[in-house]
């Protein structure tokens, strides 16, 4: 299986998750937030923060904007049409952004909907691309991004096996670089009972592709699962403050949050360990503390030969172990013992 290598980072089976911030169009079009989302982000502990690159004329027909659709109602989002034009990625945004970034020390990257929109990115020396889950079926754009010959993560929400099929042959047959794919449902926020997480070893074993996870659940819970399953990325997304007007804040983590997912599957990837069972040197320490050792039930003579009631086993575990009993029955003691006097094997004839 091929590792993804983005700004010298592997990501892939046997390296620990790499957790994107997927910053969106949480930035409300004010490049000050934005900002802020990037430090905020990167002091969260994440490996890298993801922009979107769609503009209002790369991503949505002139009669949708028509139909005065508007799509978040509940958070009292603009009509479609000027959420759009507030939210957007212009070019001089993301060269901003970017700008930023590399001065921060900041690793970014982004989703790309367009042509334009990959050349972009190419010019502003983009590590890596990811594919949304609208474009599974837009041959046409992952052509373009596999000319680029750049890793490419590919979101698999609403996508049969046979569509994610079609949709590796095409990057693979234009040049891409490595793919990865990442487990997604497209329902925001997505109810847990509809994540079925076990589906990442099926892309796996079906593909043989690194496999990880973009959430749209609320929480940490369904993210740490699964990197527990063998996720080899997390995207999440990103906001300063779920209370925000916008499309994504109210299913986005804040910092602390974040950091939360960031230390949480670092700590659930080392948890994971590994299938050969092997007693640590720690867990070894700990046997001497923890363990039982044989003590006498009463007090015993020089002489005497032992039955099972004359012993019994407490911590520490120096000396004689429980599970040698049978080695003791009928042997005879050296020396007079005291109740509850610890035995070792030179008190025993």
């Amino acid at each position: 299986m091929e590792l993804l290598t983005i700004a010298g980072r592997d990501v892939g089976p046997g390296h620990p998750p790499y957790v994107i911030a997927e910053l969106g169009a949480n930035h409300n079009g004010d490049m000050e937030l934005c900002r802020r989302l990037i430090d905020a982000a990167h002091a969260a502990g994440a490996d890298a923060v993801k922009f979107q690159s769609w503009t209002r004329r790369s991503l949505i027909s002139s009669a949708e904007y028509d139909r005065n659709t508007r799509y978040a109602a509940e958070r009292k989002s603009p009509p479609l049409v000027e959420a759009v034009e507030r939210y957007q990625m212009t070019a001089d945004r993301l060269r901003e952004v970017a700008d930023y970034c590399r001065s921060k020390g900041v690793v970014w990257f982004a989703s790309c909907f367009s042509a334009d929109e990959v050349e972009l990115l190419e010019s502003l020396d983009a590590p890596a691309y990811k594919i949304a889950s609208m474009d599974v079926n837009h041959l046409p754009l992952l052509r373009h991004v596999a000319a680029t010959g750049k890793p490419v993560l590919l979101s698999t929400g609403m996508a049969t096996l046979g569509e994610v099929e079609h949709a590796l042959a095409t990057l693979r047959e234009s040049g891409a670089g490595p793919v990865a794919l990442l487990h997604c449902l497209s329902v925001y926020p997505s109810p847990p009972g509809l994540v079925n997480l076990r589906m990442m070893s099926t892309w796996a074993q079906a593909f043989g592709v690194p496999v990880g996870y973009s959430d749209h659940t609320l929480g940490t819970a369904v993210p740490l699962a699964a990197v527990a399953l063998g996720a080899c990325a997390i995207e999440k997304h990103f906001t300063l403050d779920r209370a925000l007007e916008g499309w994504d804040h109210a299913i986005s983590a804040d910092p602390a949050e974040l950091r939360a997912l960031v230390d949480g599957c670092r700590d659930v990837a080392a948890a994971l360990g590994s299938p050969v069972r092997a007693v640590s040197p720690e867990e070894l320490d700990k046997r001497r503390t923890f363990r039982r050792g044989m003590v006498a039930a009463r007090a015993l003579k020089v002489g005497e030969r032992l039955a099972a009631a004359d012993v019994d086993f407490k911590r520490p575990g120096v000396g004689i172990r429980p599970d040698e009993l049978e080695y003791v029955i009928g042997r005879a003691v050296t020396r007079d013992v005291e109740p509850d006097e610890e035995l070792a094997w030179s008190d025993l004839l």
